[in-house]
């Protein structure tokens, strides 16, 4: 069905006191009479959605998650900074980041070939003018509405930019992020504080934001921000539209009428994680995943400390420097270890710590957890010794609480790597109930949010696998990367250590 019928699409055509008296007032109507050649199939609801919630307010923030090939970025970044300005809204100053100034360079051709090739918008909004600055970025100034669009990467400075005397009034991120930006922690803090520290403050009260883009990553800006609009520490809509809802209906029937036509989409994508990403919007680990799901393996029962392998219990922490909501969590995780005849195996208990605490309650928690869970003489307590994490095992020390200080060997990833060949083969074995969080973040490490479980456990593994290297229970070494199958694994034999 027609948004806007033959007959008064006719009378748009020849009267323009006409057609800018509809289009001012609905986005909606812009969109489809102006960029009526993006229309190449019915309009969705959630499409009327989106178009919806940009044009009921100048200044509520929006922040859009959708499938690709869903035509965001060209209602968007592309139509919505035109009606913005030519609209009842009456933005002097829109303001579009991209990622890269490739991209922005792009944004401006689509925006600026609109202008030219559409005689009807050009004869409507023009006349205009193109203009670079010296940080590199493009404008297009409008001087009829006496109004600016400019397109920017998120590495130029937009501090004190101004458009005769206004700052940006509409601020519009595309895609600001990637898989690569947000594969580390440092990445995704870089991002997020551009956004607080260079974007908002460049505007001013009234300023509207419009974030639109993918998730990335448990933690990029946008799964950040939904977090803060749940919790209502930031203001605005958020809206996420995957190709299929829960219930496999498709959002966009109108492309996609048949499951045919879904299927022929995925045929089209260059992977599985492509497709759960992008089209789905399922926040998945990338190609280089260092622990999947399916080499989990369970127990029941517990051995029990009367084994006559039991060599006791360890425990890995991984420490926090700070008790503030930001922070990283003191995370603790803690193994029965057996070993004789039957070689080393490790039972990780269930319930490890993962607490945010400032240095005294980690020392008062250290303290604890060796008088109650690890009170044999045998149990081994484990602690990462690195700039500031030097000083607990020293106080540690001083309380009369023995643990060994531990140096941690490569990356976080790295380390993580070198126990997956310990899990896989069921050397490691988890409880049935009560690692969840561990789980999650061992399977979901580099996706995850936090990974502080996934460090103690990595830290618990790594040394105890090295305490025992010389018993004659196991060494198990491979030549680069994250292992798989076919790597070279060295063993040493199993002597009999009894």
């Amino acid at each position: 069905m027609k948004i806007i019928d033959d007959q008064l699409v006719n009378r748009m055509m020849k009267d323009r006191l006409v057609r800018t008296s509809i289009t001012k007032d609905s986005f909606l109507y812009f969109f489809h009479f102006y960029y009526a050649h993006y229309v190449k199939y019915e309009t969705a609801d959630f499409q009327k959605e989106i178009i919806h919630n940009l044009e009921k307010s100048p200044t509520e923030n929006l922040y859009i998650v959708a499938f690709r090939g869903s035509g965001k970025s060209t209602m968007v970044t592309t139509a919505y900074p035109i009606w913005s300005i030519l609209g009842k809204q009456q933005k002097k100053f829109c303001i579009i980041f991209c990622q890269t100034k490739a991209q922005a360079k792009q944004h401006m051709m689509n925006i600026r070939n609109e202008l030219e090739d559409n005689d009807l918008l050009k004869r409507d909004l023009g006349p205009f003018q193109e203009e670079s600055d010296e940080w590199g970025s493009h404008s297009l100034v409008f001087s009829k509405h006496g109004a600016r669009i400019t397109v920017a990467s998120t590495d130029q400075s937009i501090r004190g930019l101004r458009h005769n005397e206004y700052r940006p009034d509409l601020i519009i991120c595309d895609d600001v992020e990637d898989v690569q930006s947000t594969k580390t922690r440092e990445g995704r803090e870089k991002t997020y504080h551009w956004l607080r520290g260079e974007v908002l403050p460049a505007g001013d009260r009234t300023s509207r934001l419009i974030i639109v883009g993918n998730l990335l990553h448990e933690d990029s800006l946008l799964m950040r921000i939904k977090e803060e609009v749940n919790q209502s520490r930031t203001s605005g809509v958020f809206k996420q539209y995957p190709l299929l809802d829960e219930q496999d209906n498709c959002l966009w029937p109108g492309k996609y009428p048949t499951v045919k036509e879904i299927e022929e989409e995925k045929l089209k994508i260059a992977s599985e994680i492509s497709w759960q990403r992008e089209y789905l919007l399922r926040i998945i680990p990338s190609d280089d995943q260092v622990i999947y799901p399916e080499w989990i393996q369970y127990y029941d029962e517990l051995p029990g400390d009367k084994h006559r392998g039991y060599r006791g219990t360890y425990a890995g922490v991984d420490l926090a420097i700070s008790s503030k909501d930001t922070a990283d969590f003191t995370a603790v995780v803690f193994a029965h270890v057996y070993s004789r005849c039957d070689k080393l195996r490790i039972y990780i208990l269930p319930n490890p710590i993962m607490q945010k605490l400032n240095f005294p309650a980690q020392v008062d928690l250290m303290k604890n957890v060796k008088s109650t869970v690890m009170k044999g003489s045998q149990d081994t307590l484990f602690v990462e010794s690195v700039a500031y994490q030097e000083a607990l095992p020293q106080m540690l020390e001083f309380h009369g609480v023995e643990a060994e200080a531990i140096k941690p060997k490569g990356d976080k990833r790295t380390r993580l790597s070198l126990t997956s060949m310990s899990i896989k083969s069921g050397l490691i074995k988890f409880p049935r109930q009560g690692c969840e969080k561990l789980i999650e973040q061992l399977v979901g490490f580099g996706v995850e949010k936090h990974d502080d479980l996934a460090d103690a456990f990595s830290l618990l593994i790594n040394a105890t696998l090295e305490k025992h290297a010389d018993d004659g229970t196991i060494i198990m070494m491979w030549v680069g990367g994250i292992p798989s199958d076919d790597d070279v694994l060295y063993y040493r034999d199993y002597v009999d250590v009894e």
